[in-house]
């Protein structure tokens, strides 16, 4: 973050232009590459471990480093040692400065110190910047009277880290009472306190389709799929902070995700704007129920159910039920690849419970939290159908008490988003038997 922040400062003050901007943070992002790629290449971890680390990271919020070291496939000091390799992000770029541009380490210094002056920074945050420490840095630009809020930033940023583009920067946290935007894609939280998330593009929507592809591993055809991956994004996010405040005797359960266009955001809340690839979006954060995203909100034309041939030869045929277009398609591709059919897919309780009744299938897979009929009442319902079913619950991060209470009506398993291929087969293969 801070090759970012001080290179679009070089380029405000053009002691640089924008073309050595990004020739310079291009070279330094080809040379700090991820633990897990210099892991692989020392012969630490396999390919499949880093993809099992990276699965996890999505579903607890935690460094990759103490879930190799939790896993015990990596030491301490082999740690200690990849982090070594993956070098200084201040040197590097100051490296890739002088190779880029005709700056000098003199000259780069002495405009540091106007840089740092200019934005208030005290000598801890500059440490903090030159390491890229975000831990140490949220509280400096996302610092709230609600500390919720705080965390909440802070967790959406590491993610933004992890999982979208490490070519990112934020700005300071404000309090505004509107905000208008060309897309919204959110989510409330309810609790002991109302929360609501949300990322908003103001402009384009160049950011969400970065977003969108890049932590989803799909490809975007167009901004229904990509609004609807933006929207599981946030979903995400906020399961990963209701398990982990669920730690701290505090629950909050999730509503359905939601989807504007062309409208504004109005009442009590506060943004952060992020730059991503020098692409701007917009964290909304609320703390209170009278924020509204908007006032119509934006129904996709792909949110429709479907019903397939079933293959003649297939292990077991399947219905798959949930909101987001996105988790539909990753959970058909990794069941059909394994051999099994996929009949039907459900974008809701009520669909899914007239889909069972018009396909009856081996086996459902139903998403807990969906518009129009949760999947617990879908669950019950389907079982008042064929009290045999067998229906296994798709759930985010932070739904324990959801997932309990699917357990004790009946369904036979749950998995968790986002999907691990293996947890996926050997769960189905459990249920099914086959």
């Amino acid at each position: 973050m801070f090759s970012q922040l001080f290179g679009t400062y070089l380029v405000e003050k053009q002691i640089i232009t924008k073309d050595e901007y990004r020739a310079a943070i291009e070279k330094q992002l080809s040379v700090r590459v991820k633990l897990g790629t210099i892991a692989i290449a020392d012969g630490l971890l396999s390919e499949e471990d880093v993809e099992m680390i990276n699965q996890l990271q999505m579903q607890f919020d935690k460094r990759f480093g103490d879930i190799a070291q939790e896993k015990g496939l990596l030491t301490a000091e082999q740690i200690d040692a990849l982090l070594a390799k993956q070098g200084n992000p201040y040197m590097q770029f100051t490296q890739s400065l002088t190779e880029c541009t005709e700056l000098t380490a003199t000259v780069i210094d002495k405009t540091l110190a106007a840089f740092q002056k200019e934005h208030g920074f005290s000598d801890a945050d500059m440490t903090a910047l030159k390491a890229d420490d975000l831990d140490a840095l949220i509280p400096v630009f996302a610092c709230a009277a609600n500390p919720l809020i705080t965390e909440l930033a802070g967790l959406v940023v590491r993610n933004i880290n992890r999982f979208v583009s490490r070519d990112f920067y934020i700005g300071r946290i404000r309090h505004v009472k509107s905000l208008p935007y060309s897309a919204l894609a959110g989510q409330k939280l309810t609790g002991s306190t109302n929360l609501c998330l949300a990322l908003a593009e103001e402009s384009s929507v160049q950011a969400f389709s970065l977003i969108a592809g890049n932590f989803s591993g799909v490809a975007q055809n167009d901004a229904i799929d990509t609004l609807d991956a933006v929207c599981e994004f946030i979903n995400v996010n906020n399961g990963l902070f209701a398990s982990d405040q669920s730690e701290h005797d505090k629950e909050f359960e999730l509503e359905p995700v939601f989807a504007y266009k062309d409208q504004s955001v109005e009442g009590d809340f506060h943004i952060l704007p992020i730059f991503i690839e020098d692409h701007k979006v917009t964290l909304v954060i609320a703390d209170n129920d009278a924020v509204k995203p908007g006032t119509t909100p934006y129904h996709s034309s792909s949110n429709e159910k479907k019903v397939y041939e079933v293959s003649a030869d297939a292990k077991g045929s399947i219905l798959v039920v949930d909101d987001s277009r996105m988790s539909r398609v990753i959970l058909k591709n990794l069941l059909e690849e394994e051999g099994y059919s996929v009949v039907a897919e459900a974008t809701n309780g009520e669909e899914a419970v007239e889909m069972f009744e018009q396909h009856p299938v081996d086996l459902v897979t139903l998403d807990i939290t969906m518009p129009k009929m949760d999947g617990i009442e879908a669950l019950q319902k389907i079982l008042a159908i064929n009290a045999d079913a067998k229906v296994i619950m798709i759930t985010a991060a932070g739904q324990q008490s959801k997932v309990l209470e699917a357990l004790k009506y009946g369904a036979k398993q749950f998995i968790t988003k986002p999907f691990e291929k293996d947890v996926v087969l050997n769960s189905v293969k459990e249920v099914i038997g086959k």
